[in-house]
């Protein structure tokens, strides 16, 4: 198994043999990606994608999305990938006088992305870069992302409205986001961010809403969920830890038993 990444903040390639499942991630900057080989899927709070050999997608930033990488017939998964960060968006809109009309529209976590000879060829002329281990200097890489902005928006100008939408998360119902969420194994400090708040602010609302801390109260929600998963709907104690939130199963399997006085392997039938 391999992961290269040229430069994780602007072209990333990843090259696997294996199943593998990435658990969750925080994305803070737009991904442009073509999938070279293999399956992904991606699921967020409410629906799942799934992209195969060929396909082109655009994950919007500050998103909570969990990843499942799959080989295929020949064996190989392999994604490429372009980081448009919010300086290059920033610069590249003051240059060219784009700005987003969103209308306060949240819109859809990752975009299917018309699979077109113009995005196609742009991606593909970046392989023999990643593919060699070649190193991309700065400003080269700087070039190939206002490329990639440049390529997306002649494919589809519609995306004008998801690149050069800059806003920060505002403050939103923290029980609700909290109850779609909970099962995303990330830092307090994200949870903050993605509903509009300081840490300090997250923390002293979520007391007042649960009456009870954020940590205590994400451990017990996810043991929960768990139980359910794992009783209910037979799922086995080794795909369910990470489904839940948790980062390995020996934890999960401690925790597990001191809530409910019984190793989850033990509720498998």
């Amino acid at each position: 198994m391999t992961d290269l990444n040229t430069n994780p903040s602007r072209i990333a390639y990843s090259c696997y043999y294996s199943r593998t499942r990435d658990g969750e991630q925080f994305v803070p900057e737009h991904v442009f990606s073509y999938q070279v080989a293999g399956r992904l899927t991606l699921n967020n709070a409410d629906k799942t994608y799934v992209f195969n050999e060929g396909d082109l997608r655009l994950i919007r930033r500050n998103q909570l999305v969990k990843f499942l990488k799959e080989p295929l017939e020949d064996g190989v998964f392999k994604t490429l990938s372009v980081y448009l960060d919010q300086e290059v968006l920033k610069s590249f809109s003051l240059e060219y006088g784009y700005q987003a009309e969103t209308g306060g529209k949240a819109g859809e976590t990752v975009l299917k992305l018309k699979t077109g000879p113009l995005c196609k060829s742009f991606l593909d002329s970046l392989l023999p870069y990643v593919q060699g281990n070649l190193l991309i200097s700065e400003d080269l890489q700087r070039l190939k992302q206002r490329e990639a902005i440049m390529v997306l928006l002649q494919a589809q100008p519609e995306l004008k409205d998801v690149l050069f939408d800059f806003r920060e998360p505002g403050k939103i119902d923290l029980e609700e986001f909290m109850n779609r969420n909970f099962h995303f194994n990330v830092q307090l400090k994200r949870f903050a961010y993605l509903t509009g708040r300081s840490l300090a602010t997250f923390k002293r609302d979520f007391e007042h809403i649960f009456h009870t801390s954020p940590s205590r109260w994400l451990m017990q929600r996810r043991l929960q969920e768990a139980h359910f998963l794992i009783r209910e709907k037979g799922k086995a104690p080794s795909d369910v830890y990470l489904e839940t939130g948790f980062e390995d199963l020996s934890h999960f399997s401690f925790a597990f038993k001191k809530m409910y006085g019984v190793a989850p392997s033990k509720l498998v039938s």
